[in-house]
This record gives structure tokens, C-alpha cells and sequence, in this order.
């Protein structure tokens, strides 16, 4: 285990993927002999959460988590510059590879055609779950951190929807996609560029399963910690008391009237909301028993006029 006392340069030399911990956490290299409490203060990195990630990318079996050590400020400011490398650099770089390696360009090549619209496909779910932490996640932490805490959400929320996405965007997706190249691909390819795509393919899925893996062995542990400090409150966001109001809907039983009124089928939602088909059908009866309403134009009713949806914006045909 690495330790604040060690020379930053020896860390590297002994673990060179602590290289992208370094540029995550916004560490410059050019650091001489210094130690990495010495590095981390330059640039008012939180030392024992760096440390924390270091030691967990390169001995995850080993490691044992103080979560009360953890800055999830500097935490979040880690994950969220992971997300932008991924989604800016990696994923794109791999992308161009892949054109170029198997000849998109030539007509007819339906394999070809394929292999990008999945790789995209892919991609874009990615996309979508990185902006939901980015967005919902995130922001809620900063609110406990500011002493707010409002609505039923938690943070084993976040923690079931991301277990149940590691697996299909990790686990599934990308080895789909290497099972087709590596199996099926025709060997019209250039096979030297069409390999060094497929070894990214790789390397981006052990560095995503990593990513994934700190923010449930990491992240959300701090999380909870947080969490103990401010109970869930019995107000929702306008200040109107949940326990004495029986309409009171929650900001997700919310999100998923919206989908509702909009047409989309439980499994929609549940993809769009990265929630599990269960847990919208529960949404769903919790939100026809507060409302005593169980017709879709009767909810459809009730969003316009609580200005939940925009009738105009509504497809009525």
C-alpha cells in the first residue's frame, strides 16, 4: 500500500496506471522527488482520498476502506473528470480506430455498419448514465453537504440502479461487442489497426469496471456516512408537510408521472430513469394510491395541473 510519506516519482514507476489517477485528480507531473502529501498540498488535493483511489486501482482485493477519510469533494471532482476522459477522449479515440480499421468507408460494408451503430449504441448509454450521476447524483450529495436533505431519495438508490447498469453496459455490452470482432469480423480488415482497437476495447473495459467499482466501494460508503448526519426529512421541496398531505408525490414518483403522461412503457422508464422495471410498477402503485387516481387521463389531468408537463408539449393524438 502506498503511503502520504512516499516519493510521488516512485509511485509511478511502481504503478504507471496511477498515471490517469493523476491527471483525474488534476495533478501535473514535473513534481521532482517530492512526496505525495507534498504534491497533493500543491494543489489542494485531499491526500488519504488520492491515496484511497491509488490503492484501491492496484490492490482491490487487500483494500480496506476508511470512508470517514474520504473528501467527497475531491472525490466528486475524481469522478467527474473520469467521466469527461471516457466520454471526450477514450470512447472517441476508440471510435476513429475502429473506422479506420474496418474500412467504413467501403460500399456495402453492412459489418462494418454494424460494428459502429453498436459500439455507439453503447456509447450513448454510457453517456446517459455518467449525466445522471453528473446531474442527479452528484447535486444530491452537494445538498447533504449543505445540510439539505429533502424527497425520498438515497443514496441505495443510486447504488441498485448502479450495480444493475455496471452489468449490462460492462459486463454484457462490451463483450459483445469483442466476441464479434474477435469470432466474426471478416479479415478485409486492417488487422494490426483493427487488433490495437480491440486492445482499447479492453483496456477502456477494465478501466470502466474500475471506475465503477470506486464509486460502490468508494463513493457511496462516504455517502452514507454523509447521510447519517442528516436523517431523511419529512418535507418535500415546497415546504408542504408530506406526513399530513396524502398527495405528496416524491421528486422520483414525479419523474416517473412525467414518463407516464408521455406515453413511455415501464420498461422505458426504467431504462431512462436507470431503475429496475420493479421499481417503476412500485412507483407506479404508490402514485395511483397518494393520488386516488388510476386512469392515464386522469394523471395526465393531474400533471398539467400541477404543472408537471407542458400541455403543449403533450402528444394528445
Amino acid at each position: 500500500m502506498y503511503k502520504a510519506s512516499d516519493k510521488m516519482c516512485d509511485l509511478i514507476r511502481g504503478n504507471h496506471e496511477s498515471l490517469q489517477v493523476l491527471s483525474r485528480f488534476g495533478l501535473p507531473l514535473g513534481f521532482g522527488d517530492k512526496t505525495v502529501a507534498e504534491v497533493c498540498a500543491e494543489q489542494h488535493v485531499h491526500t488519504p482520498t488520492f491515496l484511497a483511489v491509488v490503492n484501491y486501482k492496484s490492490q482491490p482485493e487487500d483494500f480496506v476502506l476508511r470512508a470517514a477519510d474520504v473528501s467527497l469533494d475531491t472525490l466528486m471532482n475524481y469522478l467527474k473528470r473520469a467521466h469527461v476522459y471516457f466520454l471526450d477522449f477514450c470512447l472517441p479515440m476508440i471510435r476513429r480506430k475502429l473506422i479506420e480499421a474496418i474500412n467504413c468507408g467501403t460500399e456495402n460494408n453492412k459489418m462494418a455498419f454494424l460494428v459502429i451503430r453498436f459500439f455507439d449504441e453503447y456509447v450513448l448509454e454510457v453517456k446517459h448514465h455518467m449525466e445522471h450521476e453528473d446531474k442527479r447524483v452528484f447535486n444530491y450529495v452537494s445538498d447533504l453537504q449543505n445540510g439539505v436533505r429533502t424527497g425520498d431519495y438515497t443514496i441505495e438508490t443510486f447504488a441498485r440502479q448502479h450495480r444493475a447498469v455496471d452489468d449490462m453496459h460492462i459486463e454484457t455490452k462490451l463483450s459483445e461487442l469483442k466476441n464479434v470482432i474477435i469470432k466474426y469480423y471478416p479479415s478485409t480488415a486492417n488487422n494490426e489497426l483493427l487488433n490495437s482497437a480491440l486492445f482499447d476495447i479492453f483496456t477502456c473495459e477494465n478501466d470502466l469496471a474500475l471506475h465503477c467499482c470506486i464509486e460502490d466501494n468508494l463513493f457511496v460508503p462516504a455517502v452514507r456516512l454523509l447521510e447519517q448526519q442528516f436523517p431523511l426529512a419529512a418535507t418535500a421541496r415546497d415546504g408542504v408537510d408530506a406526513a399530513d398531505n396524502p398527495e405528496t408525490l416524491s421528486d422520483r414518483e414525479k419523474e416517473v408521472l412525467v414518463e407516464i403522461v408521455n406515453g413511455l412503457s415501464n420498461k422505458a422508464i426504467a431504462e431512462k430513469l436507470f431503475i429496475s422495471v420493479h421499481t417503476v410498477v412500485t412507483h407506479r402503485k404508490n402514485i395511483s394510491r397518494k393520488l386516488n387516481i388510476h386512469s392515464a387521463a386522469g394523471l395526465t389531468i393531474y400533471a398539467i395541473a400541477n404543472n408537471l408537463v407542458d400541455l403543449k408539449a403533450l402528444n394528445m393524438g
